[in-house]
């Protein structure tokens, strides 16, 4: 198991108890307690979690929305359609997320990623270029997203530029004409959209028409659109209309997905990263 592999089981142990113990840890990676040990010094470091005599707590109220808003279904396919799609994300790149399970698992991986000792960019160069001068941020993120924004808040690696507006409830979505305010004033590298549905002929689509509405200003500020959402959506259809496939670069989705609904995207001409 990798320290990136690791680092992401003991944020995911610490987001489902709230501690850590160092032998329980280590006894359910299968790695040693030494190991652990030097895993939660590290992340203390980055601001990821408090340590204490013989473990490690959560730190502050960066868990707090996350742990309410993270839905258990689908989870495992959430975690590891977010690692691929942070692959395709260039240190340097500034990057838009919307809100959702599967982007605030996103954000996660590019915490992870970005406070990894000698990380490195995934595919691509972004026009923002490197880090900058000083140990500058790694990467800058653009959302709209008041759960995402809270847990990034605290990474010193991650520039955090939240869009303003009036927040939904239920998805911790901030929409509106503030939002889309200081979104006509930005360029993005890539923007990264969780969606409610996709439907071959429509396009993407959300339950709610001003989170939708928020969703394709996104892609219309940005370089490239990645779409993460698990096979469950393929095929499904949503109230409101974000944009149509033509505007898709990337779907990442999961291995469940049909070779009917990998093909149509093909012949869209976007590409498909199945995990």
């Amino acid at each position: 198991m990798s320290k990136h592999e690791r680092w992401s089981a003991l944020l995911e142990l610490l987001a489902a108890e709230g501690r850590l113990d160092v032998e329980e840890a280590a006894t359910t990676l299968e790695v040693s307690a030494a190991t652990i040990r030097r895993d939660l010094d590290e992340l203390a470091e980055q601001q990821m979690l408090v340590r204490t005599r013989g473990g490690a707590i959560a730190h502050g109220v960066s868990y707090e929305l996350p742990l309410r808003y993270k839905s258990s279904r689908h989870a495992s396919e959430k975690q590891r359609i977010a690692a691929a799609a942070a692959d395709l994300v260039a240190d340097g790149d500034v990057v838009g997320l919307n809100g959702g399970t599967t982007t605030t698992e996103v954000a996660r991986a590019l915490a992870l990623r970005a406070s990894a000792p000698g990380s490195g960019g995934g595919a691509g160069a972004g026009a923002g270029g490197g880090p900058g001068p000083g140990g500058g941020p790694v990467l800058t993120v653009v959302t709209n997203a008041l759960n995402i924004a809270g847990e990034l808040a605290v990474r010193p690696q991650i520039k955090i530029v939240v869009t303003g507006g009036v927040a939904r409830p239920q998805t911790y979505e901030l929409v509106g004409p503030l939002t889309m305010g200081v979104l006509n004033e930005v360029v993005l590298d890539v923007v990264i959209l969780g969606v409610d549905g996709l439907d071959p002929q429509l396009g993407i689509m959300a339950h709610q028409e001003d989170e939708a509405s928020i969703s394709r200003l996104f892609a219309e500020r940005s370089h490239r659109v990645i779409v993460v959402t698990d096979s469950s959506k393929m095929g499904k259809r949503a109230f409101a209309r974000i944009c149509g496939l033509d505007r898709i670069d990337v779907v990442v989705t999961d291995s469940a997905i049909s070779a009917e609904a990998a093909g149509r995207l093909t012949d869209a001409g976007i590409k498909v990263i199945t995990v």
